[in-house]
């Protein structure tokens, strides 16, 4: 396996020649590349850090998943990986896959995706009365940042308390983001994998987001499994990316 930097040093990536079609993962947030290193075990992979992940920098500015898709693109072209190209991706990193087949057609044959939260199920909660009065009362100068961020922490999901800089507006975007748009343009065969058990991400998002690609390979929900169904059960990614590659060059 070779490391190389890509994209004007924005991405690393490993790199394992092998034979036959490859696979690209796109780890989730706060993971790396390692992440998806056990279900994509064999043949030509890519594992890639994303930007602001591993050992790859922020980006330069508050992306979404279409600018993180513009970068993993360049990067492709960079690495000239044999084809078909099947790209897998959990959560974030399934965020940013939809975007890059949807944009780039070109580079992308297949997608697997596991536990992204692609669509919106439910209306977006409202903050609290609380916190609002308090954010209110900052704009205003009468609590300080330091409580301010006091206050964000209480209230934030674990991701956002670990995320700090660039990296946490990066997340409030992207969290705030729904891809039916990109799934409606996406053409590829594409696979989803979920756990029954996803709170993250639901298995209802995966059943809904299938409706709106044109090419469905298969829908699987493991039961017992939850948000981290690719850690709890590698042998089933590399499946669905096999069964993938068959829609593809049959």
């Amino acid at each position: 396996m070779r490391v190389k930097a890509l994209g004007a040093g924005l991405l690393f990536v490993d790199v394992e020649d092998g034979e036959g079609p490859a696979a690209v993962g796109l780890h989730g947030w706060g993971r790396d590349r390692r992440d998806l290193a056990p279900a994509l075990d064999r043949g030509t992979r890519a594992l890639v850090d994303l930007p602001g992940f591993g050992a790859s920098p922020p980006p330069p500015e508050v992306w979404g998943g279409a600018e993180y898709a513009e970068c993993l693109a360049g990067a492709l072209g960079e690495l000239a990986l044999p084809r078909p190209l099947v790209v897998v991706g959990h959560s974030f990193g399934g965020r940013v896959a939809v975007c890059l087949a949807a944009a780039r057609p070109d580079l992308v044959d297949g997608l697997v995706l596991c536990g992204v939260p692609l669509l919106r199920l439910h209306p977006a909660a409202r903050p609290s009365l609380g916190y609002r009065m308090v954010r209110a009362a900052h704009r205003w100068h009468l609590v300080s940042d330091a409580a301010m961020e006091r206050r964000r922490h209480r209230s934030g999901s674990a991701d956002y308390r670990n995320a700090d800089g660039i990296m946490r507006d990066v997340l409030v975007r992207t969290v705030n983001e729904t891809y039916e748009q990109q799934l409606r343009a996406v053409h590829c065969p594409t696979s989803f994998l979920w756990g029954e058990g996803d709170t993250a991400a639901p298995a209802d998002v995966a059943r809904r987001a299938s409706e709106l690609v044109s090419q469905v390979v298969d829908v699987e929900i493991v039961v017992g499994a939850g948000h981290d169904v690719h850690r709890e059960h590698p042998e089933r990614v590399r499946a669905h990316v096999d069964a993938v590659v068959e829609r593809v060059t049959t």
